[in-house]
């Protein structure tokens, strides 16, 4: 522990006697070690959070009805594009903010009288930054039923007359 030792000498000196003190820590960085022990056995670590994905059976593929899908398309400058339905869709742009896709989504969940059909189709040259964001707004907003899909033909050619007919440069 601590002990206190005295200057070893012959004949008493006049003044004052000074002690030195010595602190053997040996028992305290014990105890710290001991304790950072306990604490890392006894702790539980958190589980990263994985996304459940279901995959469809492929024997058996089920048709989509038309009126029920959303599709969704990510583009490579942090744009999104959307349109509802399959016969002549009328496509729309919006962002990444609460009140883009997230309201979106959730309008399209409060009006159908089904759950909605989303379909996310990324772009070659869109973020994956992005993807997952929409993956997160279709978690937060409870939509069950979406599914990624690969950019048809025909969705370019969608985006393509949108994007001239609106001004917007790639």
């Amino acid at each position: 522990m601590a002990e206190v030792t005295t200057a070893s000498g012959g004949a008493p000196k006049r003044g004052v006697h000074r002690l030195s003190t010595r602190i053997d820590m040996t028992p305290m960085v014990d105890l710290a070690f001991l304790l950072i022990t306990f604490f890392m056995l006894t702790t539980t670590f958190s589980r990263p959070g994985v996304m459940s994905l279901n995959m469809p059976v492929r024997d058996k593929p089920s048709p989509v009805p038309g009126s029920r899908t959303i599709t969704i398309l990510l583009d490579k400058h942090n744009r999104i594009f959307y349109y509802t339905g399959i016969q002549d869709p009328q496509v729309a742009q919006t962002d990444f903010s609460a009140g883009g896709i997230r309201r979106i989504i959730a309008d399209q969940r409060r009006t159908q009288p089904k759950e909605p059909i989303f379909i996310i189709k990324a772009l070659d040259q869109s973020r994956y930054e992005n993807l997952v964001d929409v993956l997160d707004e279709m978690t937060i907003t409870g939509a069950t039923t979406y599914a990624l899909v690969d950019v048809t033909p025909g969705d370019l050619d969608l985006l393509t007359r949108y994007k001239q007919t609106h001004g917007i440069k790639d």
